[in-house]
């Protein structure tokens, strides 16, 4: 019998897998599945002996096929699209043996031609007389009419292929000895394939065929845990639709396990957009309401973009199909779900007006708006943790969600948050993914974003995957503003829920990157409670700023400004080889290679004498001095024991430098130990609490005004007694860097989101590809080098794991990119789209970190000379590093360049470089930027310096009290219905002026200002306002409406039209708009004219409603 892998036996060295492949193709027609499993194992035999036999590829640190798939060698040498096909092969391969999944003859015939053409790639390499073979599907389809024509002989051929398949499957391959096998192999194989490999024509991958693309589409339902025949029907008939048969077919249809559809999938008319299908997917989902009494969810697909219509929210991009857990859980809690319009927030967990009204600013946006993303905005030590909790408790009960995701970028986070949750929701069940290893199904998930990326494509259960898109109901992201964006965006494009960003720093620091995310009006959080009206209400506490100019911070240390003796020591300290000394030391040299000795004193001195005290004045409170580098810190302290030798472990470095650090951070925390002051680089910047902290040192500049709020932060929290009995009633910031007047100058910029370096020289790469796309760079040399570029990249994109999680996000850009010839035609929109989707998941450099940073200068240099820019900046740090070589040229590779460096650092060369240039430069120099002396200078100096003033300010906080007003006064009033005149208004009783004056003294004066309430309720009368809120006692309108509730002659529709008055104004307090009564449910059973014949009833109620509504004005 003929196969397309005959030839193969022709060179002994490929019968290590010939043998497997054959007896794939002869099995396909008798056991589809058979042959399935032998693609796989002839596959992952042929992929053992190129790693037996090629030098390029090295032994990964685990030996099974995707290991040895996955190496960034062996995708680079197979290119993208047989890896795509291997892959497919792969995965089949373990949906048979291990998922149970049934496949048939077509994913069988795929899975030949796949290996077909990885094996023809094979021989092209290594064969010594290669022809091509193209996979020929006609020598199969010729069997099967053959078998047709002579039963006895297919009965025959049936039993010894069986017989042939035992023996394949008993066959296992060891790595280890098949290299050393091979050992001798090695070298000659391996040069035969750099020569030959370029002769190879690629056989790219054809999606525009519906056929092959379903294949695709296929595996993706697979990998969700679904089963075609059982929960997936393909081609399902649909009678009624609006063509001339009236049938229709719907692509795919997901059924639960009582065969009650739960999605309609269309596929073939989304070839090229998703779209395309969206009409017909709208009209299969309205015949099956019509049948089954339910709306099946809808996904429109191409196998690599996937919509989502789910009948609640707008049509939205999804990572992936829902598995069938995911759907069935959808329509439960959409049965479940209760309004979240009047919700009860649990007061014992967050019992504060601003978090009661944060909760109900995120309910609304979810229910009324039907929106998907909140962002709340709270000061630190405001209680974020508290309100989130509570708004989990209100979704659950309410039947909104049943699994939550809270996601931090810090093991500690995590770990504090969970906490919580434990302690004020008891009954749901919660895990840590840092911690619990083996605790994946519990209702509440909490994870790092590094923990979580990794967990997607790695844990299962008994159905499948865990975490599908669909497994979360809502996603929690702790500290927003710094994770949304950034590398960890992928897990938020992954999973669809809705999303609850929190943080603390100040809105308006936000930056407006993070307010699109969430859908949001720049500087318009959902809900924004900020340090000036928690410090206004009671619930934070205010600082005083300290702030202090030393001369050298200030000025540097200037030679001319100093004292005799100082300039002695400063000539002795600073003179170069050439005997010469710098006029002055910069400000910024302070604290980072030169260390004064005085200047730290003078800082410790006022703290010390100035700072915070307890114990009746005896001990200095908590305090952080936040220092500017490890070195900066260990000279504090060393410093700080030097003068203070009385005080034996009262100061401590708290950094990344230090093992243990989270039990140094315990015992700081713990007012009965030691250390009393901290001495910090980043790590108490953010993310701590202690209460007990008195006193902030900024010893360091900070550029981000994010960041500084944060680190303000640490100091904000109540203590009560802390301070000889009394309260902590405030804090001291003392600031010797100036931040406060930089701040207040508006020069602090929201963090920018910075990008990878792998992934910065993709981007600029590309965008000199685009760049070169001019008329005027159309020589022949630059011409080239574009092409070369282009196939850098293309590569870099081809290396790209397609089955990682994150690279599925933008599959689409992937496959494009994948291909040199999308490189053509480029557009600024390329550019900005490539930035956002590609460059940030571009995998990093096997290279020296130094010859890599050397690129992007270069290309950054490329890059401004093709815009026209100028690139001074660039210019210098190319002198600063070509110097760097020049001064240890006794290294022979250095010398060899001595021309080009000579010419750059003694001519104008680089003042009139062009492309050109610029690229021998990168090249010729990239290598030797590893031999560039890594300069470890440090000075430790005692310069006298001088305290030139110091100024005590009050803090100057802003806040939004208005945008509060309307929540601390609803609050108020909620909290005080046993007042006198509030129970009045609530029992029906009618108020006097004395009453009104009351009202008064609390809105106008305790809650807020008369000008706070007009401005947010303008002329609405106090009693009104009230009564809205508290609404009306129900006996209390049952009574008022009495004589028509045991009335023997109304009937039945005007008793009900009654209590359908009763209960509107039990919970609006008031009927001031009778348009309401032409509503359901007043119009259940008839209008007003229909129901009351006898108008002089209705004109009596009219009148009960109207006595209701004067009741609560005086």
């Amino acid at each position: 019998m003929i196969t397309n892998f005959d030839y193969l036996k022709q060179e002994s060295k490929f019968s290590t897998f010939a043998n497997v492949a054959i007896s794939a193709e002869k099995v396909v027609l008798i056991d589809p599945e058979a042959s399935i499993l032998n693609c796989r194992r002839a596959m992952e035999f042929a992929v053992k002996w190129m790693y037996s036999v090629d030098k390029a590829l090295e032994m990964p640190y685990q030996d099974n096929l995707q290991s040895l798939m996955n190496t960034e060698d062996f995708r680079e040498i197979v290119g993208p699209d047989i890896w795509k096909r291997m892959d497919y092969i792969r995965k089949s391969g373990n949906n048979v043996a291990h998922g149970g999944k049934k496949l048939g003859r077509d994913e069988a015939m795929l899975c030949l031609e796949n290996l077909a053409i990885y094996l023809d790639f094979v021989a092209c390499c290594y064969s010594s007389q290669y022809q091509e073979h193209p996979f020929d599907k006609t020598v199969i389809t010729a069997r099967i009419e053959k078998a047709k024509q002579s039963k006895q002989e297919a009965d025959a051929a049936r039993e010894e292929f069986i017989k042939q398949q035992e023996k394949v499957e008993q066959q296992e391959l060891s790595l280890k000895k098949l290299m050393e096998e091979n050992a001798s192999l090695k070298e000659k194989l391996s040069k035969r394939r750099q020569e030959q490999q370029g002769n190879y024509v690629p056989k790219p991958l054809d999606l525009s065929e519906y056929k092959t693309r379903k294949l695709y589409i296929d595996a993706m339902l697979r990998d969700a845990g679904w089963t075609e025949g059982k929960d997936w029907l393909n081609e399902v008939e649909f009678p009624g639709m609006p063509n001339k048969s009236e049938l229709g077919r719907a692509d795919y249809v997901l059924y639960d396990d009582m065969h009650k559809p739960l999605a309609v999938i269309e596929a073939k008319r989304t070839c090229v957009d998703v779209s395309k299908g969206r009409q017909q997917a709208k009209l299969y989902a309205d015949l099956i309401e019509k049948e089954c009494g339910r709306r099946p969810v809808i996904f429109l697909t191409n196998g690599f973009e996937t919509h989502i219509i789910d009948g609640q929210y707008p049509e939205r991009k999804c990572a992936a199909i829902y598995s069938k857990r995911d759907l069935e859980k959808w329509f439960n809690l959409l049965k479940m779900r209760t309004s979240l319009r009047n919700i009860e927030v649990d007061k014992e967990i967050a019992g504060r007006y601003y978090q009661e009204a944060a909760i109900k600013a995120v309910c609304d946006s979810f229910d009324r708006k039907n929106r998907r993303k909140a962002l709340l905005v709270m000061a630190t030590g405001s209680g974020k943790t508290r309100t989130v909790i509570a708004l989990c408790k209100v979704l659950l009960h309410a039947g909104w969600v049943k699994n939550i995701l809270f996601l931090a970028d810090r093991n500690s986070l995590v770990t504090q948050a969970k906490r919580s949750f434990v302690n004020l929701l008891k009954d749901l069940s919660c895990t840590n993914l840092v911690e619990e290893k083996d605790n994946y199904t519990a209702h509440c998930v909490f994870s790092t974003y590094q923990t979580m990326m990794n967990c997607i494509d790695t844990v299962n259960d008994s159905e499948g995957k865990l975490f599908t898109c669909g497994h979360f109901d809502l996603v929690i992201c702790d500290e927003a503003h710094r994770s949304i964006y950034n590398k960890y965006k992928d897990i938020f494009n992954y999973f669809d829920a809705p999303l609850v960003g929190l943080t603390a720093t100040p809105k308006d620091e936000i930056d407006k990157n993070t307010y699109s995310i969430f859908e949001l009006e720049n500087g318009v959080p959902t809900y924004g409670y900020d340090l000036a009206q928690a410090v206004k209400d009671g619930y934070l506490v205010d600082y005083i700023s300290v702030e202090s100019k030393l001369k050298f911070i200030e000025n540097g240390i200037v030679y001319d400004e100093l004292s005799e003796a100082d300039r002695e020591i400063y000539e002795e300290t600073f003179e170069d080889e050439n005997g010469e000394i710098p006029e002055a030391i910069g400000s910024s040299k302070l604290n980072t290679w030169v260390f004064n000795e005085d200047t730290i004193r003078q800082v410790l001195h006022i703290l010390m004498e100035e700072g915070l005290k307890i114990d009746y004045g005896q001990k200095i409170g908590k305090t952080i001095i936040f220092a500017k580098n490890h070195n900066h810190a260990e000279k504090i302290l060393e410093i700080f024991y030097k003068e203070y030798p009385h005080l034996p472990d009262f100061a401590l470095v708290i950094d990344n430098y230090m093992t243990y650090a989270q039990s140094a951070i315990d015992e700081f925390s713990d007012p009965k130990k030691m250390p009393q002051i901290a001495i910090s680089v980043d790590m108490l910047d953010t993310g701590i609490d202690v209460p007990e902290v008195l006193n902030l040192v900024f010893f360091k500049k900070v550029m981000s005004k994010a960041k500084f709020w944060q680190m303000i932060g640490r100091g904000t929290r109540l203590c009560p007694g802390l301070i000889d009995g009394e309260d902590k009633q405030k804090f001291y910031i003392f600031d010797f860097c100036g931040n406060f007047e930089f701040f207040r100058m508006n020069k602090g910029k929201a963090s920018a989101n910075m990008i990878a370096l792998r992934g910065a020289i993709f981007n600029l790469k590309f965008e000199i590809s685009y760049k070169l796309q001019d008329i005027t760079y159309q020589t022949e040399r630059l011409m080239a080098y574009r092409k070369l570029l282009v196939q850098q990249m293309s590569k870099k994109v081809q290396e790209l794991p397609r089955d990682n999680f994150a690279v599925k996000q933008h599959l689409k850009y992937v496959e494009l990119y994948s291909t040199e010839a999308n490189y053509q035609q480029l557009t600024y929109e390329d550019t900005l789209l490539v930035r956002e989707e590609l460059a940030p998941l571009i995998q990093p450099e096997e290279d020296e970190v130094s010859a890599v940073r050397f690129d992007a200068l270069m290309y950054g240099i490329e890059l401004a000379y093709l815009i026209g820019n100028k690139y001074a900046k660039a210019r210098s740090d190319l002198f600063k590093k070509v110097s760097g070589i020049a001064g240890v040229a006794n290294i022979p590779e250095i010398q060899s360049q001595m021309e080009l460096i000579d010419k750059i650092l003694n001519t104008e060369y680089v003042d009139n470089a062009g492309i050109d240039e610029f690229e021998e430069i990168r090249e010729k120099l990239r290598g030797l930027m590893k031999y560039i002396p890594k300069v470890s200078v440090r000075y430790d100096t005692n310069f006298e310096d001088d305290l030139l003033s110091i100024e005590w300010n009050e803090s100057e906080l802003e806040n939004d009290e208005l945008k509060n007003y309307k929540a601390k006064a609803e609050y108020y009033i909620r909290q005080h219905q046993d007042n006198i005149v509030i129970a009045k208004l609530r029992t029906n009783q009618p108020l006097t002026s004395t009453d009104v004056s009351s009202l008064e003294e609390i809105l106008w004066k305790e809650v807020g200002t008369r000008q706070d309430y007009e401005n947010e309720f303008g002329t609405k009368p106090l009693g009104e306002f009230v009564r809205e809120i508290v609404g009306l006692d129900m006996n209390a309108a049952k009574e008022a409406f009495s004589q028509y509730l045991t009335d023997a002659n109304l009937d039945s529709r005007q008793i009900y039209f009654v209590n359908q008055i009763i209960e509107y104004i039990v919970y609006n307090g008031m009927l001031k708009d009778y348009s309401v009564l032409q509503e359901a449910p007043f119009t259940d059973q008839g209008s007003v004219a229909e129901i009351f014949t006898d108008l002089s009833v209705w004109a009596g109620i009219r009148k009960v409603i109207e006595q209701i509504n004067g009741n609560a004005v005086a």
